[in-house]
């Protein structure tokens, strides 16, 4: 499978930089390189690309400001020096961050992650088929590969959703599972999972604390959408009272 690619970059060191990186990829093509996001704004209203990479801090209009105003987004993965603009771009359902200076190692990290979310993958279970956890019932088995793995629900801190998969995050390991975050969520009883965003599930008993945007578990900073903000205080409430 072949991937095509639009880098929109600026600086001309960065932007080489990226352009070298994707030639050392057998299943990348590189078919546009911009240093101005107008043009390549313009290029993106009438082709479509696969993966995006797109600098952040741009004159004219910002990396950000570009993902809102296409119609139809590719995969993002934006460079950037700071990371300060995960939230927001969790809101944009930004694939993944680079910061700069790029590694070639986290470039192909970011890369795999593309390229298993573009992969084919099989249909995941159809909703009406998951029967929902009893709120007694300690444990679910997810599939892991080839091996069915037992995690006890008091163990898992959060979910994160990836199209097709979930990575769940316990206190002592990650695991990766071919299900959506949809179906895994109605499985889960909402007593003690809530939905803060379009890719994370968390649950209640590990979340540290609560801003207006974002969880804290643990060291981890998880954003709530503007979607879920009012149903995540509901729920809130709803335990406190």
């Amino acid at each position: 499978m072949t991937l095509t690619c639009v880098v929109v970059e600026d600086e001309p060191l960065a932007r080489n930089l990226l352009e070298q990186y994707i030639l050392k990829v057998s299943h990348l093509q590189l078919v546009k390189s911009f240093a101005n996001p107008l043009a390549a704004l313009e290029y993106l209203r009438n082709n479509s690309v696969d993966i995006l990479f797109s600098d952040i801090q741009m004159p004219e209009i910002t990396g950000i400001s570009l993902l809102k105003i296409l119609p139809k987004k590719p995969l993002v993965i934006l460079t950037t020096a700071y990371s300060e603009y995960a939230i927001e771009g969790y809101e944009l359902d930004v694939l993944d961050y680079l910061l700069k200076p790029i590694t070639l190692e986290r470039f192909l990290k970011s890369v795999e992650k593309a390229t298993q979310r573009l992969s084919t993958a099989p249909p995941p279970p159809a909703l009406e088929t998951v029967a929902p956890i009893d709120q007694t019932q300690a444990s679910i088995f997810v599939k892991d590969g080839t091996k069915l793995v037992k995690i006890r629900l008091n163990e898992i801190l959060y979910i994160e959703g990836l199209k097709d998969y979930v990575t769940i995050h316990t206190k002592e390991k990650k695991v990766v599972t071919l299900q959506t975050l949809k179906s895994l969520e109605a499985q889960l009883t909402p007593h003690h999972f809530i939905r803060v965003h379009h890719s994370f599930l968390v649950s209640f008993d590990a979340i540290d604390t609560i801003e207006k945007e974002k969880i804290q578990i643990g060291k981890v900073w998880i954003p709530i959408s503007d979607t879920y903000r009012k149903s995540v205080k509901e729920f809130i409430e709803r335990k406190q009272s």
